[in-house]
């Protein structure tokens, strides 16, 4: 075997070696960092990443951090089809490397409900902090839970939807 022959075997085995011990697609994360302003959520549960003891603690600039998205769709409390900006669900759990089949999602108040898994990581679901490009009302604020229900009308069969504001906690289960 040639010089070059084996550094091609060598590298094509060190290449399988790194897709035995990290799944496909998949990246080193980085720790979780930590909140410097007002905490806005908290996850808990089953999550792998943590930035606290415990549970993984967001302010408003961790979230925008992990990427703005947009969801137009009309509520029950709104009128019209407002333009909704956040950050989707499904990106918030992947950062916290969550494992579970639900999450209890609790408001402010103690509102809360159990959404599946599936709902969050299937559907654009967003977690809204502004609406329209202005900050939440008040008593709407600091996240609200939007699904896309204009776009995906199938989720209106659902029974899991909790459209929670003023969402404070998600437990991973």
């Amino acid at each position: 075997m040639s010089v070059r022959s084996h550094v091609t075997v060598s590298r094509a085995l060190c290449l399988l070696m790194a897709s035995l011990v990290a799944p496909a697609g998949s990246a080193i994360a980085e720790p979780l960092a930590h909140p410097t302003g007002p905490v806005v959520l908290t996850i808990t549960g089953a999550i792998a990443e943590t930035n606290a003891p415990g549970k993984a603690e967001f302010d408003r600039a961790m979230l925008d951090a992990l990427g703005a998205d947009e969801v137009k769709t009309s509520t029950d409390w709104t009128e019209g089809t407002p333009a909704w900006q956040g950050v989707r669900f499904s990106t918030v759990l992947d950062a916290v490397g969550a494992n579970g089949a639900t999450v209890v999602a609790t408001a402010l108040n103690g509102y809360s409900g159990e959404i599946g898994m599936d709902v969050i990581g299937d559907f654009p679901v967003l977690l809204a902090t502004s609406v329209n490009g202005e900050p939440l009302a008040d008593d709407k604020k600091p996240i609200w839970i939007i699904y896309p229900i204009d776009d995906y009308p199938e989720l209106l069969e659902r029974d899991d939807l909790l459209w929670a504001w003023q969402l404070a906690t998600v437990d991973v289960r």
